[in-house]
């Protein structure tokens, strides 16, 4: 199982020296995989929860692409109907080919009503807009002598049962974001049977799970997982592995806009984790394609 983290690319303690500095940090301390948000206008209701300023996810992840070497680079979860599919297509497969192949698209369908109407998108149509974007841009990549893409994998974000069953039409992997243990292993029953009414195969799983580091133990069926101890941390990690986790991304942002002006908490906590998992920085870069 590979371990990712979850990259911060908004609030006033982003700018180019603090991305820079996670992504040296992340790919130093061995982690394979650095993903990143999206938002297009931040609105207030995005203002809430991801204050300005917002780095754009695509043009975020090609700057640093330039400045990492082995790590993947990916969106968590690219906002599908904020975009024409073939700009995402185009944007996507550049993006892939010029990181050596290290693109993965996690996609999702959006929440903040007025960013939506900010860009005059239809709010309820964003379910049945992500399944039309999606195919189109499949689609688009099956033209190699254009686009040329490589394999980029698609992982569905979501915790409804709308995500799952996108996930078995469209994705190579779920991709649910910050949830206790017991809501998965509900989940991932259901998602199984949807596959079976499809008729489709099963998608791998790769979660994204808090990150918060404490000294004591987190007790309640409320605990997210990622929450507590290293002990814990490190159970949550072996239970997401023997679930059938292909990837886990680790989220430390736990919602405070001023924890972005001070990441050093967040990268001991990831430094712990890294320590614990015994994960290691001299993997091989992949081969440009």
């Amino acid at each position: 199982m590979r371990i990712g983290v979850n990259v911060p690319n908004f609030g006033p303690g982003t700018g180019s020296g603090a991305l820079r500095q996670w992504a040296q940090t992340v790919e130093g301390l061995g982690f394979d995989l650095l993903m990143i948000s999206d938002h297009v206008a931040v609105t207030p209701d995005v203002a809430e929860q991801y204050p300005a300023p917002f780095y754009e996810p695509f043009t975020t992840l090609a700057w640093l692409a330039g400045l990492t070497h082995r790590i993947r680079l990916g969106t968590s979860v690219l906002i599908v109907p904020y975009r024409h599919p073939l700009l995402i297509a185009r944007m996507a497969a550049n993006l892939n080919r010029l990181s050596g192949g290290r693109l993965v698209l996690g996609v999702g369908v959006g929440w903040a009503r007025q960013e939506f109407a900010a860009l005059g998108v239809p709010f309820e149509r964003r379910g049945a807009l992500t399944d039309e974007y999606l195919r189109a841009v499949r689609a688009a990549w099956d033209d190699e002598q254009d686009y040329r893409a490589g394999h980029i994998p698609i992982w569905v974000g979501g915790n409804s049962d709308a995500a799952l069953r996108r996930a078995v039409r469209l994705g190579q992997a779920y991709h649910p974001l910050r949830f206790t243990l017991p809501w998965l292993r509900g989940a991932l029953k259901r998602m199984k049977d949807f596959a079976y009414e499809q008729r489709r195969p099963v998608p791998a799983l790769a979660p994204r799970i808090a990150l918060r580091l404490t000294d004591t133990p987190i007790t309640g069926p409320g605990r997210l997982a990622g929450e507590g101890t290293a002990d814990q941390i490190h159970d949550d990690l072996r239970e997401l592995r023997a679930l059938g986790s292909d990837t886990v991304v680790l989220d430390p942002f736990s919602g405070d806009p001023a924890e972005t002006c001070r990441p050093q908490q967040a990268w001991r906590a990831l430094a712990t984790v890294a320590a614990r998992e015994n994960l290691t920085s001299d993997r091989t870069p992949k081969e440009q394609p």
